[in-house]
This record gives C-alpha cells, sequence and structure tokens, in this order.
C-alpha cells in the first residue's frame, strides 16, 4: 500500500491543490452556516425573536437549499464547475454579509433563504471537482478530506466567534465571514483549471487521473437522468442517511445539557462537543482508506464501497449505548464512534454514486439527490421534535432508529446501484 501511495504521488501533486480549494470552501460554507446559531441569544434579545421567528428564520434556509441542490447541480454539469462554483460563492458570500444589515426576522428569512440557495452548490461543486481530479482509487480518501472541512467548520465556528462579537459586535461577524468567502472567490477564479485545461498539469499525472475508460459522453436530457436506476440508487439511499447528521449538529447540545446537566457553560459543553466533531474529522479523513485499499486488491470499485459501508454500518450501532449511558464520557464515547463512521459512510456513499455515474451528468444526479436529503432533514427535524413531545424528551427511540436507518439505505444501494458507468449513447 505504501508503495501504491508513493507512486501515485510520484506522477503529481496538482490535484491535491484543488482538492485544497474545495476542503476550504466547505469550511467556510459550514462557518457562515453554522454562525447563526451562535449568535443566536444576542439576535434574539436585539431584535425581540420568538422561538417561531428563530425556526421560521432556519426553515426558510432548508426550503432554499433544497431548491438550490436540484438548480445548482445541473447548472455546474450544463455550465462548468470553475463558472458556477464561482458565481455561488461571490453570492452567499454577499448574502452572508447582508445578515448584518438585516433589522428584523423577515430580513433574516430573505437572507436565509438566498444563503441556502447559493449554499447548496458546495457539494455538488466539490463532488464534481473529486470526479474530474480523481481515479476510482483515491476519490473515497479525496472525498473523506474536503467533507472534513464541515467538521473544522463546526469547532472553528463556537471557538472564533465569540472573540469577534465580543470586539466588534454581530454586525462585523457577519461582514467579516462574507470577506472570507471574497478571499476564497479570488483564489478560486485564479487558481482552479479542468485537468484538461491545466497549464502546469504534467502528462503523467493527467494520464493518472483519467486511468478509466468511459463511455462516450452524449448529452442526456433531465428527464432521462431522472429514470437512471443509478439516480435513485443515490438519491434515497442518501435521503435516509443523510439527515442523521442534522440530528446529531441540532439535538446534540441539548442532549447532553438534559441528561447530565452541563447548563450552557461553554466549557463544559464546548469540550464533549469538540472530541465528537474531532472523531467525525477522523471517520471523514480516514473512511475512504478501506475502500481504497479493497480496491488496490483488485475489488471492483462499487463492491469496495458497498463492503466499506457494511462496516461503518455495524460501528454506528454504537450510539444505541449513548441513550442511557450512565457517565457524560461514556456517551461522548458512543456517539464519537457512531458520528466517526457517518462521515466514513458519507465518504462512500458520495464515492459510489461518482463510480458509476459519467461525469458530464455527476453534479446533476448528486444535486437531485442532495435535494431529496434536503427534504429528508426537514421531515426528519419534524419527526425527531413529534418523537420527543410523545416521549417526554426521551432519546432512546432515537438513538434506536439511527443504526436502522443505514441497513435500510444498504439494502437499497446494494439492490439497486449500478456496478459500472452506463453507455447513454444512443
Amino acid at each position: 500500500m505504501g508503495d501504491k501511495i508513493r507512486g501515485a504521488m510520484a506522477v503529481g501533486k496538482t490535484r491535491w491543490g484543488m482538492l485544497a480549494l474545495v476542503f476550504f470552501a466547505t469550511t467556510l460554507n459550514y462557518i457562515d452556516r453554522a454562525a447563526l446559531g451562535v449568535m443566536q441569544p444576542i439576535l434574539a434579545k436585539e431584535m425581540s425573536w420568538t422561538a417561531m421567528d428563530y425556526a421560521n428564520i432556519n426553515f426558510w434556509f432548508q426550503v432554499g437549499y433544497a431548491i438550490g441542490f436540484l438548480l445548482q447541480g445541473r447548472l455546474i454539469d450544463k455550465i462548468g464547475v470553475k463558472r458556477v462554483f464561482f458565481a455561488a460563492v461571490l453570492l452567499w458570500s454577499v448574502a452572508t454579509g447582508a445578515h448584518g444589515l438585516a433589522t428584523s426576522a423577515v430580513g433574516f428569512m430573505v437572507c436565509r433563504f438566498v444563503l441556502g440557495l447559493t449554499e447548496a452548490a458546495n457539494y455538488p461543486a466539490c463532488v464534481k471537482t473529486t470526479r474530474l481530479w480523481f481515479p476510482a482509487g483515491e476519490r473515497a480518501v479525496a472525498t473523506g478530506i474536503f467533507n472534513a472541512g464541515t467538521n473544522v467548520g463546526a469547532m472553528l465556528t463556537p471557538m472564533l466567534l465569540p472573540l469577534i462579537l465580543t470586539v466588534w459586535g454581530w454586525q462585523m461577524a457577519f461582514l467579516a465571514m462574507g470577506f472570507l468567502g471574497l478571499t476564497w472567490v479570488v483564489l478560486w477564479g485564479l487558481k482552479y483549471y479542468n485537468p484538461e485545461d491545466h497549464p502546469r498539469l504534467k502528462k503523467s499525472e493527467l494520464d493518472y487521473i483519467q486511468q478509466e475508460v468511459e463511455p462516450a459522453q452524449t448529452r442526456v436530457p433531465f428527464h432521462r437522468i431522472l429514470r437512471m436506476r443509478g439516480t435513485w440508487a443515490f438519491a434515497l439511499a442518501y435521503s435516509i442517511t443523510a439527515p442523521v447528521f442534522w440530528f446529531y449538529l441540532y439535538w446534540l447540545p441539548p442532549f447532553l445539557n438534559q441528561q447530565y446537566e452541563l447548563g450552557i457553560n461553554v466549557t463544559q459543553m464546548g469540550i464533549p462537543l469538540i472530541i465528537i466533531y474531532l472523531s467525525a474529522d477522523f471517520g471523514s479523513v480516514s473512511g475512504g482508506v478501506l475502500s481504497s485499499f479493497l480496491i488496490g486488491r483488485g475489488m471492483q470499485a462499487v463492491k469496495a464501497r458497498l463492503l466499506s459501508m457494511l462496516v461503518f454500518a455495524v460501528t454506528i450501532i454504537s450510539v444505541v449505548f449513548a441513550a442511557g449511558a450512565a457517565s457524560l464520557w461514556i456517551a461522548v464515547l458512543a456517539i464519537s464512534l457512531a458520528i466517526a463512521a457517518h462521515q466514513a459512510w458519507t465518504a462512500n456513499i458520495w464515492s459510489v454514486v461518482m463510480d458509476y455515474t459519467p461525469k458530464h451528468m455527476m453534479s446533476t444526479v448528486f444535486g437531485f439527490g442532495g435535494m431529496c436529503a434536503a427534504v429528508g432533514g426537514m421531515f426528519m427535524t419534524q419527526l425527531v421534535g413529534h418523537i420527543l413531545t410523545l416521549t417526554h424528551n426521551n432519546y432512546t427511540v432515537l438513538f434506536l432508529m439511527i443504526p436502522a436507518m443505514y441497513f435500510i439505505a444498504l439494502i437499497w444501494l446494494y439492490l439497486m446501484a449500478p456496478r459500472k458507468v452506463p453507455d447513454l449513447a444512443d
């Protein structure tokens, strides 16, 4: 394995520079997204928000996010990842800065809708970039690395934002985040190229990237993409499991606070969350190693992903022990294992759709699946609320449900996922 890694690095490193660009975009994406939750107490007091105001603000972000996934995934395939991602990050940076000028809940709803609509370009663009720049044996690792930006953003936001709020106030915090996004836009515009167009890419690295022989590209209308079994294999499996991460994001702090009476002390609550998200980062980055190893040993790519996902689904069962854990740290350990396995699962489900989807329709298929997952996230939020209401805030049922979701998704993928890139020529 070591010899293969050294051999891959010897052909060139340009592809890793492209990966660094989408990693930092994902980090900024999540900082912009998570900042509102950190600032919610200040903003609620400043503008007299009710709980329903805050719920509606988040709802309109999710609406924009679902619409944006579908629209921008299709645009990326039609116009190109460089131009669409440039425009999307430019607009989401402006939308982030505009939060600092909003003076009411309605103003924040408008800003969050535009932010969701434009931020939805991030993952289709990152997946498209990975599909273009990495061969099958490296895709899961590359996917895990850029997706680690999610957890980096989740950790950086509560660590750095309180300082900015104390020194400059909430308006400047939003403007500063918008400025960071504009800085990235300049770097993307100057540094990103598709492999065939990169002026400094060595031929040996281009050959390494494009080692797979694919059927000739043909123009495929959207309605035909919706009839492809691979589209629905990914969309439904991703819709079942992606909302679990939103559950962790929204409900872990209330769960830990309720079970172990942590209060709102930053140290007491912050350290467990940092450990959990560090574990998620580890799972994200290392999640592709197993399937890459199996591919290196000659296993067909899709089969390697499915086998790896079975291992991670079994690991996720650990979350069941969090509900009745006798101590905080047992719960943190159980959740850390599960969230690390979730991120490893995500690296592989994103890679498996890359393995069987032609490059020229990659973002469309992923964008459709992402839209379905965003809608699933809306239903997940409602479901969690109803279950906690009926059970008087007992999380046991929810933690029992989570592992089952992965096995259902895995069975669906096993039955429906194509084993190779289809030939769509007429």
